[in-house]
């Protein structure tokens, strides 16, 4: 079945979490920030594929998931959130229905077990599941069985489709994420570490499942690039851009990374993918990604945000 998928562009400023946005003049704080990752799925749902985000969110004092799913008729979305409260044993298994475009829509989640290793996403030991005329739409985790049992559904009869992810993190010097480069094998553990300051050079390390595939030395002259690395034989581009690590203060902006799996595409493709103005500052007005031919060959691509904060 053909369909469609919504593209979108990326700027260093307009992708700021909501937090981040209001301190347009103090610095994110290890107190003010807010983690996010969010997770931009297709899927089909009373007769349309539609588009599903999936946003991950907590700070000091909330922790917290919410489903938004697209409506037919404008550019609306439905939400379900769900407040995960570690301190409410009871509340970490529950129940929410929605509806969108007059299809029900159940949502069902335990996190009683679920296991977390510093993101918002838990890990591990947890399930969320989306359902719609008694088919499962979405199924997040890996208690799959416990899923399919308490919401009684069935599987669907395609999967929903993963098309992107974002992911704001914030540290003073390693930035970690998880991601899956072909949903078929396993997720990878993806970690981003900078020596910015002292008497050596500025230096970058990016490693995957504790293996160092690039390594960056004279930061401070390379800080925007690109290198296509192979992870399991499969190839594997990555983008960055650093200029706030080295130019801006801490906390004020953020680094950027792509992870895009696949080989590099031809030169003409190559702008219409992931294109940039000539110059960036710490507006971060200068900078764009877009997604259009990401999308367009149904690969995964993550986006990781890297706020450098005392």
């Amino acid at each position: 079945m053909a369909y469609r998928i919504r593209t979108r562009a990326y700027s260093l400023s307009s992708s700021q979490p909501p937090l981040a946005q209001k301190l347009t003049n103090d610095p994110v704080t290890q107190k003010t920030a807010r983690s996010t990752v969010t997770c931009f799925y297709q899927t089909h749902i009373g007769g349309y594929w539609r588009n599903v985000t999936v946003l991950w969110s907590k700070d000091l004092t909330s922790h917290s998931l919410s489903i938004s799913v697209a409506t037919m008729e404008s550019e609306d979305h439905q939400t379900c959130k769900i407040d995960i409260k570690p301190w409410q044993f009871w509340a970490k298994k529950g129940y929410k229905t929605f509806q969108v475009d007059g299809n029900r829509l159940d949502v069902y989640w335990d996190f009683r077990s679920a296991k977390f290793s510093g993101s918002p996403e838990p890990c591990s030991d947890f399930y969320v599941v989306l359902v719609s005329d008694e088919e499962t739409v979405l199924l997040l985790g890996d208690y799959t069985e416990k899923a399919y049992k308490r919401s009684k559904s069935k599987a669907a009869l395609v999967d929903a489709m993963l098309f992107y992810k974002e992911e704001h993190v914030f540290a003073k010097k390693s930035f970690s994420t998880r991601a899956k480069f072909d949903h078929k094998k396993k997720e990878h553990d993806i970690v981003v570490e900078s020596s910015t300051s002292g008497p050596r050079e500025p230096e970058m390390w990016i490693s995957i499942d504790g293996i160092v595939l690039i390594h960056i030395r004279n930061l401070q002259w390379k800080f925007r690039g690109n290198q296509t690395i192979l992870v399991n034989k499969q190839p594997v581009q990555v983008f960055w851009d650093v200029y706030a690590w080295l130019f801006c203060i801490p906390g004020s902006n953020h680094a950027l990374f792509i992870f895009k799996p696949g080989a590099p595409e031809a030169d003409s493709d190559k702008d219409e993918s992931c294109s940039h103005g000539d110059e960036s500052d710490c507006s971060g007005d200068s900078k764009y990604y877009s997604t259009i031919s990401y999308s367009q060959a149904s690969r995964f691509c993550l986006f990781l945000y890297s706020w450098k904060i005392e």
